[in-house]
């Protein structure tokens, strides 16, 4: 079984510098390799999500997840991963960006439930949220989405949960992207979208909230 993890995790590595990203270390690595293996296991039986090979996980869910929290600007201090799912992008930002306090909003409760354990076993810096992201009266450094159910009104609930001088960065595509900066609302200042790796039509989008 550690065998299998570990070609999982140099397979990991090889994908992520064919896309031009560096590379893991050998800690991160090893997370990543727990983190798979408790998708796979806990996704027969919930649905995590509907990719379900290895191969799928690694290419799309995580070298994706892994350019998110590459591209995430410096100083961020505390973000909220909104409607995470199987933790997807947040787990993945907190393994590689261990100085950032990620907390995982998820309201199903299976699925919170695989988030407590996944925190657990990678001994990350996350908390799990079992709740609607709403219901939170913390702001954020940093709010990040990726595949939430009725985006536009998530994108709408998230902007009210950044900091001033805080980011919103939303994982999305270029059709939907037009429509998700205007359900931001227009007091954000929006970079130049990043493409991601080995796609022309996945990107992440970056919003920053103004100063008082």
């Amino acid at each position: 079984m550690r065998e299998a993890g570990h070609r999982a995790g140099e397979r990991l590595k090889a994908l992520l510098i064919a896309a031009g990203l560096e590379g893991l270390s050998e800690v991160q690595a090893q997370r990543f390799e727990a983190y798979l293996s408790l998708i796979l296991r806990w996704n027969a039986r919930i649905n995590l999500t509907s990719i379900r090979s290895e191969e799928g996980i690694l290419a799309r869910h995580f070298v994706e997840s892994i350019a998110c929290a590459r591209a995430l600007p410096r100083g961020i201090a505390t973000l909220l991963d909104f409607g995470s799912g199987a933790g997807l992008p947040g787990i993945p930002i907190a393994v590689c960006r261990p100085e950032i306090s990620v907390t995982l909003s998820e309201s199903q409760g299976k699925k919170a439930a695989f988030l407590q354990e996944a925190v657990r076993v990678l001994g990350i810096s996350a908390k799990v949220h079992a709740s609607r992201a709403e219901y939170l009266e913390a702001q954020f450094d940093c709010v990040v989405l990726r595949a939430v159910e009725r985006m536009l009104r998530a994108v709408d609930a998230a902007a009210r949960l950044v900091k001033p001088s805080g980011w919103l960065a939303v994982m999305t595509t270029n059709g939907e992207l037009a429509k998700l900066r205007t359900a931001g609302g227009g007091e954000f200042f929006w970079l130049e979208p990043i493409g991601m790796p080995r796609s022309q039509n996945r990107l992440i989008a970056l919003g920053r909230k103004p100063s008082p």
